[in-house]
Formats: C-alpha cells, structure tokens, sequence
C-alpha cells in the first residue's frame, strides 16, 4: 500500500496509524532526540506528536507532499514549546551524533576524532535554532531540499541559500583566527583540503 493509501486507510483504521507509526517513529525520535540532547524527553515528545497525528490525521490533507512533511511539522512545534516551556538552549546532544572510527586508527587518533567532534558539535550548537534543524534533517534524516523545505515551510532554494549561509557561519566559525586550539588548528586544516 501506497503512502497516501495508507494515510488514508489511518483516518478510520487504528491499524494503519500504527503501520504509519512504524515507518516513522525512528526519523520522528531522532529529530527531536538531536533538538533535546535528552532521552527521555524525546520519547515523550515523539509519542506526544503521534498522539497529536492521530488525534488530527482525519483533517490531513494531501498538498502533494510527503506525508512525513506534516509529522515533522508537529515535531518542530513540540520541541519549540518544549524549550520556550524549560527555557533551555536548544542544542544537539555530544552522545548523538555518530561518527565513524574505522579499526586501523589508534587511540591517539579516535581521541583527536572525538576532540574534533566536540568543537564541531559546540560550534552547531551556536547556530540559529532553524539552522539546527537543517543539518539535523539533512546529515541525520537524509532528506533532499524539497523535503526539508516542505518540513521548515521553505522552498527549495531557500533551503538551498540557508544551508550555504549555514555553512559559510560554520566555516566563520571554525576558522576563527581567535582561537588556537589545537583542536581548531586541526579543523581548520581539514575544512581548507575539503
């Protein structure tokens, strides 16, 4: 069955929602996972925006995009009132992200990697909230510009003209002549042979 088959079906069968739960409950909890930094508010917030679907799904409407679209749009606004609520700093969690360490490399190498990973992840952190999201939906979701814009309420291009701004002020950032650390100094090294 087709998505829009069977969000259709799950306006009347309580079945069908939980095969859309299925499909989506994995994308819906790290989304909100990487926005909270926090397990157990993620799993409330994730069954708080199924809940709220399945309470609303009978006035979905199919616009011609994805039905993930309308879940991730529900998501944003919990996380939103779940940080104007507990007045915190919206970040991504240092444990969430996953990052590749391959066998070869020694210990000095996977503590440089972890090192590296910190600054990048402090420097994200530093973005706007909606440029957060952005990386979040491309790096972690994988979604294409169309999409994410369909999520943030966007175009395409103006998907496309946030990400380069967000990587310009990443790249600002991380090559800040301020700071001379050597886990910088080793960032800066990278992010010039890319």
């Amino acid at each position: 069955m087709d998505e829009a088959a069977l969000v259709e079906c799950a306006k009347t069968d309580k079945e069908a929602f939980g095969q859309i739960y299925d499909n989506y409950v994995e994308r819906i909890y790290n989304y909100i996972y990487y926005r909270t930094g926090n397990h157990a508010d993620a799993e409330d917030l994730t069954a708080r925006v199924f809940f709220r679907a399945m309470q609303h799904i009978e006035r979905y409407e199919d616009r011609g995009i994805p039905f993930s679209a309308w879940l991730y749009r529900i998501a944003h606004n919990m996380v939103a009132n779940w940080h104007r609520d507990n007045s915190r700093r919206q970040m991504i969690s240092l444990d969430a992200v996953e990052y590749l360490r391959f066998a070869q490399d020694g210990p000095e190498r996977l503590t440089e990697l972890g090192e590296d990973q910190d600054v990048l992840l402090a420097a994200i952190r530093r973005l706007p909230a909606d440029r957060q999201d952005l990386l979040i939906l491309k790096f972690v979701d994988q979604l294409s510009n169309t999409e994410i814009g369909a999520i943030m309420g966007r175009s395409e291009g103006a998907i496309k003209s946030l990400y380069h701004r967000t990587l310009i002020a990443l790249r600002e950032d991380l090559l800040d002549p301020g700071e001379e650390g050597a886990q910088r100094q080793r960032l800066r090294w990278i992010w010039n042979r890319g």
